[in-house]
């Protein structure tokens, strides 16, 4: 049978003090006579009393950890961002705590207050919202350590890290049009987001620049998750005049579509081009490999880690703005309409 744990009370009594006494003198604040501080710390000792040495750190935030707050931890984008903080943090003897936000802004402000009620020494986000947010405004006026990733609320002068989206979404959609394409689909988050946002945009751009009025027909919301991305696939491509190309605005987007161009038969690129917004595993893997717009996410992680540790260790510099533009990763799904 295992031994009973010694508790904090089999102390006290062995000390002949109170259990206020004993924790003040095993945790080290407030005031215990000497003798009697020297007393409980003997009895602990030899009764082989071990406290809950987390739960006293925490409480007097002593441990080294640092909050991430992604908004889908299955996207790969923030996956591959979530390993990089994590081993970029252990050399700085730090650790992570992930919660996400699932791209709530409600469920944002609860994770956010719940890793701020464990004293973390910092919180690297990559808010739910492109909206003025003032969660993290009152965190920013009152010195706490932040850095934003991937979006940033609107009026938010803080520790940033982002990429050109627009610029990566035009030249993805000005690639379609050099090669023929004119009826060019668009799969996009319709939210709050500012990422998705500014993708729109640049699709959007890329068109007018060419001369080619865009067509509400051909642009399709999709909560980003793979399932949902197969089903706007389906519909685009169901309509009597589908597109030749089609652009989607992250990874799960991209794997929805490839899935949905398998269930209809559709061979890239033969019978349509795809360029999707995001490197991935699977991009590399498939026949043919996948077309996309690649931000540099392994800078991403490290940079934060160096922005977030600085501000721990006191800098009152100004907030860094960092934007790093995207690249074009040409593969073999995208080839001239059968049509051109």
């Amino acid at each position: 049978m295992k031994p009973k744990a010694v508790t904090l009370k089999d102390v006290a009594a062995a000390a002949n003090v109170s259990r206020a006494t004993a924790a003040r003198a095993l945790n080290g604040y407030g005031y215990v006579g000497g003798d009697a501080a020297e007393r409980v710390r003997t009895v602990a000792r030899e009764l082989g009393y071990r406290g809950n040495r987390i739960a006293q750190a925490l409480r007097q935030g002593e441990l080294p950890l640092i909050g991430f707050v992604p908004g889908d931890i299955l996207n790969p984008f923030f996956s591959q961002i979530a390993h990089d903080l994590d081993m970029e943090l252990r050399g700085s003897r730090h650790n992570l705590l992930i919660a996400a936000s699932q791209e709530d802004p409600e469920q944002e402000r609860q994770v956010i207050d719940s890793l701020r009620a464990l004293a973390l020494r910092g919180l690297i986000i990559a808010p739910a919202t492109s909206d003025p947010n003032p969660q993290l405004a009152a965190m920013l006026e009152e010195g706490y350590p932040l850095v934003l990733i991937d979006r940033v609320p609107e009026g938010l002068d803080c520790d940033q890290i982002t990429v050109d989206n627009r610029e990566g979404a035009r030249n993805a959609v000005d690639y379609l049009i050099r090669s023929g394409h004119r009826r060019i689909a668009l799969i996009h988050d319709g939210s709050r987001i500012g990422t998705a946002r500014e993708r729109l945009a640049g699709y959007s751009e890329a068109l007018e620049s060419r001369g080619i009025a865009a067509d509400p027909a051909l642009i399709a919301e999709s909560p980003s998750t793979v399932s949902h991305a197969i089903d706007a696939t389906i519909r685009l491509f169901h309509r009597q005049d589908p597109p030749t190309a089609l652009f989607t605005v992250d990874s799960l987007m991209t794997q929805g579509a490839m899935l949905a161009f398998r269930s209809l038969g559709l061979s890239m690129p033969h019978d349509v081009s795809l360029v999707g917004f995001d490197d991935f595993d699977m991009a590399t893997f498939s026949d043919p490999q996948i077309t996309v717009v690649s931000q540099p996410i392994k800078k991403i992680g490290p940079l934060a880690v160096e922005m977030i540790m600085a501000r721990i260790q006191g800098s009152r510099a100004p907030a860094r703005h960092v934007q790093f533009p995207t690249q074009l990763t040409v593969r073999g799904s995208v080839s001239r309409p059968r049509s051109a």
